[in-house]
């Protein structure tokens, strides 16, 4: 089968791949779609270590087309996920707590685990949460990483309904931030990017207030207007975003990282201590999450925005990722390949 993997020269490779057997507690899915993100950029560029090889992708959708015979999560014709979190150990202090992503012993989809880039794909089957009818497969690529990784951010940020979030990037992520936060969640958006057609995008889709923090100071601008805001999620990779996020929260307030920039971001720990600002981490989502993100895009409370592409273009859509020229989401169609 054609695949996507991992080049030892930090390039990704279109290659043939042979296809074994399934195993226990194992579904195969026929691919429909698997979007681009910038962790598979991080992977193949080899930021996590050389996993050259491997298959890349972690928002694939795939329809079930065999099952092992002990399977019961899912049936042959059910629509299925390839998510970041492929499997966790299923018994640890985080898997039983509802904090599986965070399991010692994870695999990740596209990293530790061939992934969805590819004409079919191997899950287990109790870790590949099924798409709802409504959602299209690619709608759903999208909210399979980008989506629930910031529905859970948010979820994470503690803000509650008619509060003031910060939304920091308005790409692949926050984009979709930004629509969980509005039609899910119910609260005001402080949308901050240094891109016009980001900005103009976060005031189509409801951003109450947008910033340039190039244009202006944001921590003073967000101060002097509402008194800070009672939380923000920064999907952004530079660390000035995650130090203009904690200028502008007010006392009490929650910081979630969630870009991975390469620079440590700086801290006044004065500030932290005396206005009692939690600076957290927050990863993807837990089955549950995935479920839940899922439900709101068929709803239509969610609308990721994407282009559909072609496995060939996945260097292309790289190095437009790395240029910075990327808008919405990059999808490759994956159906009727061989």
């Amino acid at each position: 089968m054609k695949t996507i993997v991992a080049g030892e020269d930090k390039r990704a490779k279109v290659v043939e791949k042979d296809l074994r057997p399934l195993k226990s507690g194992e579904a195969l899915l026929d691919m429909e779609c698997c979007g681009v993100c910038h962790t598979d950029l991080h992977v193949k560029n080899q930021d996590f270590g050389d996993v050259s090889g491997v298959i890349l992708g972690h928002e694939g959708i795939g329809k079930v087309i065999a099952v092992a015979e002990d399977v019961t999560s899912l049936k042959v014709g059910d629509r299925a996920s390839v998510a970041w979190f492929f499997e966790g150990c299923g018994h640890c202090e985080y898997c039983t707590t509802g904090r599986e992503t965070l399991c010692r012993s994870v695999r990740n989809a596209g990293y530790t685990a061939d992934g969805g880039m590819a004409g079919k794909c191997i899950v287990s089957a109790d870790y590949a949460v099924k798409v709802p009818e409504g959602l299209s497969s690619e709608a759903a690529s999208s909210i399979t990483c980008a989506g629930v990784t910031t529905y859970k951010a948010i979820k994470v940020s503690n803000v509650h309904p008619g509060e003031w979030i910060i939304i920091s990037g308005l790409g692949g992520l926050g984009n979709l931030a930004l629509q969980y936060a509005k039609n899910v969640f119910n609260l005001k958006v402080i949308a901050v990017d240094i891109n016009d057609d980001q900005l103009a995008f976060a005031k189509e889709f409801g951003a109450d207030m947008v910033v340039d923090p190039l244009k202006e100071d944001l921590g003073k601008v967000i101060q002097e207007k509402i008194g800070g805001a009672h939380g923000a999620v920064v999907t952004a990779v530079g660390k000035s975003a995650f130090n203009g996020a904690v200028d502008a929260v007010r006392a009490g307030a929650r910081v979630v990282a969630v870009g991975l920039p390469v620079e440590s971001m700086d801290l006044s720990i004065p500030r932290l201590v005396l206005d009692g600002i939690e600076v957290v981490g927050s990863l993807v989502g837990t089955r549950k999450d995935l479920e839940e993100a899922f439900q709101f895009g068929a709803e239509g409370k969610v609308v990721p925005q994407y282009h559909m592409r072609d496995m060939e273009d996945i260097n292309t859509i790289f190095e437009e990722m790395e240029a910075g020229k990327i808008r919405g989401r990059m999808v490759l169609d994956l159906r009727n390949i061989d």
